[in-house]
């Protein structure tokens, strides 16, 4: 984490209205353990992302380590700094409150994170062990509003959507099996509605337990949506994967994304979409396409030149936006054998090199099938310079 003066940030409530205003959801990317890093965040944000969330970040080890604060939240000083959320993960209210008040010159707003399943998280009382513990998930977020308040921010939601101080705080929640338990969890946290303790509330309708194989509950989430929409602005996480294949239909979906038979539920107050295994996969999934190009290869790479990742980290990224996506098309960048060899470079300048020559020969052979010449050129001009 960057020490440098306050930025003003859009509001993530104005980016809510800006996509309204256009008459689509608000686009966003998933908290994602190691891959949420700056890089890939700046790289989803060129391809229409509207909201980036970091990985969550525990607020514990946040608040007393400077090296957790320096490793797990990175920001740009003079690059594209994305509209983000810091993602905590907590289950101490004066926790997630001080974290917060660490993040909010850099950041957007903040989100506690209610849904991650994984077993070591919910035996800390943290992620979707959350779900059993409203009360304590209701503390946490006033705390966290009252001490961003004392310290001047504005969190007054629809009313400092224009304050350049103006923060978030949101949750994001997986479902209960007995959804009774999820509509009551909501109503706690959310509070009243003439002041309701958070900005917006990211909905990931699967259960603790199911895994992400099984497609998300549509009718859960169309329930949730139908009783809180017109209380709170509500994403949705989960099969995400392209904008012609989402499984429910909306006034929202653009024309040139409307499936030919649209899905048979409805979901009309939902307004936004948060995107995690095939966004990583495509980054440039908002901007409509439906399998990764090779220029969101290119920009992501220049990006990490500027805002540099560990090596492996690097290689995973590519392994997954050289491998077919999520989506029903499972064209690939580069074939299995080739994503192999590419996991071998041993360091930038070899990957660079890998990379520039597998995409010289698709260029080449485009070129021998319209008639043209092109494909001598390199996929990444001056990169080289940059890493070394």
């Amino acid at each position: 984490m960057a020490d440098q003066m306050d930025q003003d940030f859009e509001h993530p409530l104005k980016l809510f209205d800006l996509a309204k205003s256009q008459k689509r959801f608000l686009y966003t990317s998933a908290p994602m353990v190691r891959y949420s890093k700056l890089a890939f965040r700046q790289t989803v944000y060129e391809y229409g992302t509207d909201l980036c969330w970091t990985p969550m970040v525990l607020a514990k080890e946040f608040n007393r380590n400077r090296f957790a604060r320096d490793s797990d939240f990175t920001i740009s000083t003079s690059g594209p700094q994305p509209p983000t959320i810091v993602q905590f993960g907590a289950n101490v209210p004066l926790e997630l409150a001080r974290a917060s008040s660490l993040v909010a010159p850099f950041a957007s707003g903040v989100d506690l994170n209610c849904g991650c399943p994984q077993s070591w998280a919910c035996a800390e009382t943290l992620g979707a062990a959350l779900m059993e513990k409203r009360e304590l998930v209701r503390d946490m977020v006033i705390e966290t509003r009252e001490r961003l308040r004392q310290d001047g921010w504005g969190v007054g939601k629809e009313k400092d959507i224009d304050n350049p101080k103006g923060r978030s705080v949101s949750v994001k929640i997986r479902v209960h099996k007995d959804l009774r338990k999820t509509i009551d969890f909501i109503t706690t946290v959310l509070g009243p509605s003439q002041d309701r303790h958070i900005d917006f509330l990211t909905i990931h309708p699967r259960t603790r337990s199911t895994p992400s194989s099984t497609p998300i509950n549509v009718e859960a989430l169309e329930i949730l949506t139908s009783t809180f929409g017109d209380k709170v602005p509500i994403l949705v996480s989960g099969d995400v994967f392209t904008l012609n294949t989402l499984p429910f239909t909306s006034h929202l979906v653009p024309q040139e994304h409307q499936q030919p038979i649209p899905p048979a539920i409805l979901i009309p107050k939902l307004v936004g979409l948060m995107s995690a295994r095939a966004i990583l996969a495509n980054p440039a999934l908002y901007a409509g396409y439906d399998a990764c190009p090779w220029s969101a290869v290119e920009t992501f790479m220049n990006k990490v030149a500027k805002a540099p990742l560990p090596f492996k980290l690097v290689l995973h990224h590519l392994s997954e936006m050289c491998a077919p996506g999520m989506g029903p098309n499972k064209n690939a960048l580069l074939t299995k054998p080739e994503r192999a060899a590419m996991l071998n470079c041993g360091n930038m300048l070899d990957l660079i090199d890998f990379l520039d020559e597998k995409r010289a020969q698709v260029l080449k052979q485009e070129g021998a099938s319209n008639g043209n010449g092109h494909g001598d050129g390199g996929l990444f001009p001056g990169l080289r310079r940059d890493v070394k």
